[in-house]
């Protein structure tokens, strides 16, 4: 996620006054991170138990009023990373034989697997995204604070939110110094030059990353953000974590 939140900026500027809006944002977190886990380990095959998460997550969705062009913009960019290595599940030993060229073979238990998986992908996908898309990413950081996440780890993801503008500014300019003389002309020439850039950049990251942080430990800091003071749960957010407990339980006794 963290490799493009920064193009989210410009849709928290102006956020809706909507009910899920007004939940802690500690709250809006562990709904988000209970229904993630309940979906990610409910077992393959229990479509009953994802049609009730689906429900749930839709309801989110429009309680939220997030746009559903950028949500799902959102959600088809990352699944196309994803879906690269979903495929291998496809191609699974077990059950019956549907279609088969040489070694390769999809079987009935690759198609339930691929099917499975890919539901539970989208369906945490468009649960996370539509958190980052209605939550300011500092006070995301802070509520991971405050849920007692290890600081350190908060610290490496607002250290590459912070300058994550700064790699695509140095990328943007890297590439228009290669168009301008002329090395994008072919597909070869194309991949020869982009590898070079990415390179020079991680390079450039680490140099630049090691210099930042020098200048930040001269200035007195210790490495670790500062915790904040846990926030008090209103009655509606208590009320929204009952109903989410609910919901997941109400999908696991489907399963079971």
């Amino acid at each position: 996620m963290l490799l493009h939140i920064h193009s989210f900026i410009n849709n928290q500027e102006q956020q809706p006054d909507t009910f899920w809006h007004s939940l802690n944002v500690q709250a809006r977190l562990l709904c988000a991170f209970i229904s993630v886990f309940a979906i990610a380990l409910t077992p393959n095959g229990q479509w009953k138990t994802w049609g009730v998460y689906g429900v749930g997550v839709l309801v989110v969705i429009l309680m939220s009023r997030v746009s559903w062009l950028t949500l799902l913009s959102r959600v088809i960019i990352e699944f196309s990373f994803v879906g690269v290595v979903l495929l291998g599940t496809l191609f699974r030993p077990e059950g019956d034989v549907i279609w088969s060229w040489w070694i390769l073979q999809v079987t009935t238990t690759g198609v339930m697997v691929l099917g499975s998986v890919t539901t539970k992908v989208i369906l945490s996908l468009l649960m996370l995204n539509t958190l980052i898309l209605t939550t300011e990413i500092p006070d995301l950081f802070k509520a991971l604070l405050a849920l007692k996440m290890p600081p350190l780890l908060v610290a490496i993801m607002a250290s590459m939110y912070r300058y994550i503008d700064v790699l695509n500014r140095e990328f943007t300019a890297m590439k228009r110094a290669a168009i301008s003389r002329n090395l994008m002309s072919n597909g070869k020439m194309i991949r020869y030059v982009m590898g070079n850039a990415i390179g020079a950049l991680f390079i450039r990251s680490y140099e630049r990353g090691e210099l930042i942080y020098q200048a930040m430990l001269s200035r007195g800091y210790k490495g670790i953000p500062v915790i904040p003071e846990k926030m008090s749960y209103k009655k509606q957010d208590i009320i929204v974590l009952i109903v989410t407990v609910i919901i997941v339980l109400w999908g696991q006794v489907i399963y079971l």
